[in-house]
């Protein structure tokens, strides 16, 4: 048992200096005061410091993405110390390209072994390329049976996408919303969306000749290019959910976007942040040849939050939202994740006036304690 005692509490809304009563896995009480009532009983002293949701990370390439430049480049998995450092306690892992030397079993153990080490993880089933990789050798099944299975993921508009039809495109996200209803799943379709010409265009064909609701699709890295993700504005303005990258800086940074949005009345609601951690970034020529290639980081996360913050001038609650009660909407997994209320998931952060994170609780366990990192993963 942990008790918080008089802290800052952002559930994200500002509630105010609390004291939070953590009970296993769960909040068990947030109250104004709370005596302890047990020598079992972890007291950690908030003064002067915030509790804040852990963050929820929608895009990370946990087994490692890249090989887009032969094998050497394929990028190594993540390490659940790399998760802590970076205030991320639900992470959402998915493939990339390589769909071929890389597949959803690994995937799922990897996530599973995630969760077996401390932190909240599920998958999106299917990479870039069209059939979709699976585990059950159907996008419906892997969904409706594997628990830590929520949607499924597709490459849109890009040069290394399968050039699907929008019957074909239609016909996955029909059999996502369909798993995801069966299973009270998210049951929806990541598109990864490139540099392509044709931008949002399939989708939105697919969206005026179906009866698919817009929330099914959700297309992500909106903000690579100007043209996308003016595009982008327009479909969340119609109740559509994108989602932003981080590592894009300029006048493309998530924190400049979400200005934007807010100028041009995009509900912010229907806005994500994710890392795309562990996932290459590449340059081509104008042949399509690579050029450069890197890895992404997870830790770019809380880092555009503190930016957002202490450079931007946004609230705290604010910016919190597109990290974590907006994610857990977007996934079906709100109020237990992304939120601090009684019964939700004990996963929280705690910052000091600086915006620094001081401790992270996963599921009830402290985990990162005064910046001293207390648990990692099995081999770290």
């Amino acid at each position: 048992m942990l008790l918080i005692k008089n802290i800052e509490v952002f559930c994200p809304k500002n509630i105010g200096i609390k004291d939070v009563l953590i009970i296993g896995k769960k909040i068990a009480l947030i109250e104004d005061k709370i005596e302890s009532f047990s020598h079992k009983v972890k007291i950690i002293d908030g003064t002067g410091k915030k509790l804040i949701p852990g963050l929820i990370d929608n895009h990370v390439h946990i087994t490692g993405g890249g090989g887009e430049g032969s094998f050497k480049t394929r990028v190594p998995e993540i390490t659940l110390s790399k998760l802590i450092e970076g205030g991320i306690t639900t992470v959402v892992g998915l493939l990339g390209t390589d769909g071929t030397t890389r597949n959803i079993e690994n995937l799922l153990a990897k996530a599973k072994s995630l969760k077996e080490e401390g932190i909240s993880a599920y998958i999106h089933t299917g990479s870039y390329g069209y059939p979709s990789i699976t585990l059950t050798d159907s996008v419906k099944k892997d969904i409706v049976f594997i628990d830590e299975i929520i949607g499924v993921k597709i490459a849109l508009s890009d040069h290394r996408a399968p050039s699907v039809s929008k019957y074909e495109l239609a016909r996955l996200a029909s059999d996502a919303r369909v798993a995801g209803m069966m299973s009270g799943k998210a049951g929806i379709v990541v598109a990864h969306m490139g540099n392509g010409r044709k931008g949002l265009g399939l989708i939105n064909e697919v969206l005026e000749e179906t009866e698919i609701p817009i929330r099914t699709i959700r297309p992500t890295h909106v903000n690579r290019k100007e043209e996308l993700l003016v595009e982008s504005f327009h479909y969340a303005k119609r109740g559509g959910l994108i989602d932003l990258t981080c590592g894009i800086y300029k006048e493309l940074s998530p924190t400049n976007v979400i200005l934007r949005a807010e100028k041009n009345g995009v509900p912010l609601e229907n806005i994500t942040i994710s890392s795309d951690g562990y996932g290459s970034w590449s340059k081509y020529d104008e042949y399509g040849n690579l050029v450069k290639i890197g890895a992404s980081s997870v830790t770019s996360l809380f880092a555009e939050m503190q930016n957002m913050v202490l450079e931007a001038g946004f609230q705290l609650e604010k910016a919190l939202q597109f990290f974590t009660i907006n994610v857990a909407k977007a996934l079906n997994l709100y109020p237990k994740k992304g939120y601090i209320g009684e019964n939700s998931d004990a996963d929280l952060l705690i910052l000091d006036s600086n915006m620094n994170l001081v401790s992270v609780i996963s599921g009830g366990r402290l985990m990162l304690d005064g910046e001293e990192l207390l648990v990692k993963g099995t081999y770290e």
